[in-house]
C-alpha cells in the first residue's frame, strides 16, 4: 500500500480501483449479508465464511453479464453461491482429513485419490448427496458420477490392501 497523495490530494490507489457495474453493487449489497449467514453456517468459522463469499461475488462479477441475461438472477447466483460453498468445504476437508486417524489408513487412503475421485465419495458417503445432485455440483453426468465413485472404490481398496468383490448387478445367481 502506498502513502503517496498527488499535489490535488488525490491518491494514485483511488485511481487503480475499477468501477463496479451498478447492478452488481446493488446486489452485492443486497445479498453479501444473507450469503454470509449461509456460508458461516455451513462451513462454520467466520474467517472460511468470508473467503467463500468473497469467491462467490468474484465468480458473480466474472459471469455478470451472462447472469443478466438469464430468466432468474436470483436463481443462477444462489446456485454459484451453494457450489462454492460446498466447493470451501471439500477443500477444507481434504485438509482436515491428513490429520485424521483410523486403524485401517482410511484418512490417509481417501487424501490419495484423485480430485474428481475424493470429491465423489465425500459428496456420496459423508455428505450423502445423491447422484443427481453430486452430477449437477460437479457439471459432469450421472454415469461419469458412478464412474468415479466405482473408481474410487477400487482405489481405496488397492491402497488398503481389501479384498472387495464387486456388487452382482446381471441379477445371477450365485
Amino acid at each position: 500500500m502506498t502513502e503517496d497523495v498527488r499535489a490535488d490530494g488525490s491518491s494514485p490507489v483511488a485511481d487503480a480501483v475499477l468501477p463496479l457495474p451498478l447492478e452488481f453493487e446493488a446486489h452485492y449489497v443486497t445479498h453479501q449479508e444473507a450469503y454470509h449467514r449461509y456460508a458461516l453456517f455451513y462451513l462454520g468459522s467466520n474467517d472460511a465464511a468470508e473467503e467463500a463469499v468473497h469467491r462467490v461475488f468474484y465468480e458473480i462479477l466474472r459471469h455478470w453479464d451472462a447472469l443478466l441475461a438469464e430468466s432468474n438472477l436470483q436463481q443462477q447466483t444462489w446456485a454459484i453461491m451453494r457450489r462454492v460453498v460446498i466447493s470451501q468445504s471439500l477443500m477444507s476437508f481434504r485438509k482436515k482429513i491428513t490429520l485424521m486417524h483410523s486403524n485401517i489408513g482410511l484418512f490417509a487412503a481417501l487424501s490419495k485419490l484423485p480430485a474428481r475421485q475424493f470429491d465423489v465419495i465425500v459428496l456420496r458417503y459423508i455428505e450423502k448427496y445423491d447422484t443427481k445432485r453430486i452430477s449437477w455440483y460437479l457439471g459432469i453426468t450421472h454415469s461419469t458420477v458412478d464412474y468415479h465413485c466405482r473408481k474410487a472404490k477400487e482405489r481405496l481398496s488397492e491402497l488398503l490392501k481389501l479384498d472387495i468383490e464387486p456388487k452382482n448387478t446381471k441379477g445371477k445367481a450365485e
